[in-house]
């Protein structure tokens, strides 16, 4: 399936097959190419639980406010915003664009300093601000290469944060912007045609 084919078809299901299983190699696929999303600074600033097992699936259940669709689909992922990211990931990166020319070595600190004045200090709202917006283009690339793979999926905002992390043990300093429930679509099921959506007129200004 093309691009432009993936971003037309997808939808956001509320029927999986409970049947069916992600194979450890298409799971790995569709994180890998999930990771190719791009990020500020290229800091990535995310953290991946894929819940597989019918135990966990149940206890994420009880925190989606008991959604069935988290123990029907496939796998459901918690999508962990980090703000640490940058003082996990900046000197891994700054070595990637010194080695693959994107920077000379002595722009280093000047890069260093720009990552880490714009995003503030860690417990800043600018940088949870930093941490979520790109998880969430993690996550929009996931759902992308799930339908590109023949995957379903759905975004999901309705949960207990304090009790996902209590149960999946998840720092009290990350943040989980959705849950992502992937798998195929329930045998029988014919989705409705989708719904509205806002012609671009109304929230697109041409300058």
């Amino acid at each position: 399936m093309d691009a432009l084919q993936a971003i037309r078809e997808r939808r956001s299901i509320n029927f999986f097959d409970p049947d069916r299983t992600l194979e450890d190699a298409t799971l790995r696929e569709l994180l890998e190419l999930a990771n190719l999303s791009p990020s500020s600074f290229n800091l990535q600033p995310w953290r991946v639980i894929a819940v597989r097992t019918p135990e966990r699936k149940k206890v994420l259940r009880k925190c989606a406010f008991d959604q069935p669709k988290v123990e029907e689909a496939s796998a459901v992922f918690i999508m962990i915003a980090d703000p640490r990211g940058l003082e996990l990931n900046i000197d891994r990166m700054l070595d990637s664009w010194t080695a693959l020319g994107y920077m000379k070595p002595e722009m280093r600190p000047t890069y260093d300093g720009m990552a880490r004045g714009l995003y503030d200090a860690e417990d800043s709202l600018k940088r949870k601000i930093f941490a979520v917006k790109n998880t969430a283009l993690f996550a929009m690339n996931l759902m992308l290469g799930a339908k590109a793979l023949g995957l379903e999926t759905h975004p999901m905002d309705g949960f207990d944060e304090a009790c996902i992390k209590k149960e999946f043990g998840i720092a009290d300093d990350k943040i989980i912007p959705m849950l992502v429930a992937v798998g195929y679509l329930k045998p029988g099921i014919t989705l409705l045609p989708r719904a509205f959506r806002r012609d671009i007129s109304e929230f697109v200004t041409f300058e």
